[in-house]
């Protein structure tokens, strides 16, 4: 009865930015624990060679090119995958974007295309898989966070702001949502090594930095992951809602 709580077996699940890094690794993960997949990209390409990928490992998967900083387009995707596809049981808001120099320096355009990547595409995609969720009552919503959402560091303020953006956001949700049967909660990843990060574990000086930072002593894995997706997507969360896991190795627990 207890391991039948985290099984997602007839569950459809949308990933946001799922073709590479965290986002495929989550996607892979819900795969093995039953849900079929949608995944999402902005590149067709990648997309079809993840699901490729997936689909060896056995399952139902698929894909939605779309851009989630489109508030219409996120809808019109949304809209069609419910029709074509099938009902959205679980969303995880991951797709995002880094981008480091110091503040005083920081173009504006470039802090107003990291908020569009990573605040507005929560808002875009949830809000339109919401409009599905509530008519039948529940839904799952996993929105990926940082520890930079209680953190900072020099030259990452403009992400530091998103991300804690999305913590909020993700605690209005569950406050408007909540009642109508959905739960959302958030991932806040530590340093996890991924295509995104290579230059960062390749740098000896940054990554000795974060190893004595981290108690653990160590990058995380993606697939590190995996148990707090499952869970949040799972039955075993029922009643956690507007709640942030941090998944970081013990980092926020230490100065």
């Amino acid at each position: 009865m207890s391991l039948s709580m985290f099984d997602l077996t007839g569950r459809r699940a949308l990933i946001t930015g799922s073709s590479q890094g965290i986002g495929f690794a989550l996607a892979k993960g819900l795969l093995g624990a039953g849900a079929s997949i949608v995944l999402n990209g902005r590149n067709e390409d990648k997309l079809a060679n993840a699901v490729e990928e997936l689909r060896a490992e056995g399952g139902t998967v698929a894909y939605s090119a779309f851009d989630v900083t489109d508030h219409a387009a996120a809808a019109v995707a949304v809209d069609k995958i419910e029709d074509e596809i099938g009902p959205l049981d679980i969303l995880v808001n991951n797709a995002g974007m880094q981008q480091r120099a110091p503040l005083e320096d920081f173009p504006a355009a470039d802090f107003d295309r990291l908020m569009l990547t990573n605040l507005n595409s929560v808002f875009n995609v949830g809000q339109a898989v919401a409009k599905h969720m509530i008519p039948r009552g529940k839904g799952k919503m996993i929105n990926i966070c940082s520890v930079m959402t209680m953190l900072a560091r020099p030259g990452v303020a403009p992400y530091t702001a998103s991300k804690g953006a999305v913590a909020n956001l993700t605690k209005g949700m569950a406050t408007d949502w909540a009642p109508k049967g959905l739960n959302i909660n958030g991932i806040a990843p530590g340093y996890f090594k991924t295509e995104l990060t290579d230059a960062l574990v390749k740098d000896a000086e940054f990554s000795g930095w974060l190893e004595k930072r981290t108690p653990a002593g160590r990058w995380g894995t993606v697939d590190e992951l995996v148990g707090a997706a499952i869970y949040l997507a799972s039955d075993a969360s029922s009643f956690v809602n507007g709640h942030v896991l941090y998944v970081d190795g013990g980092m926020t627990a230490c100065v």
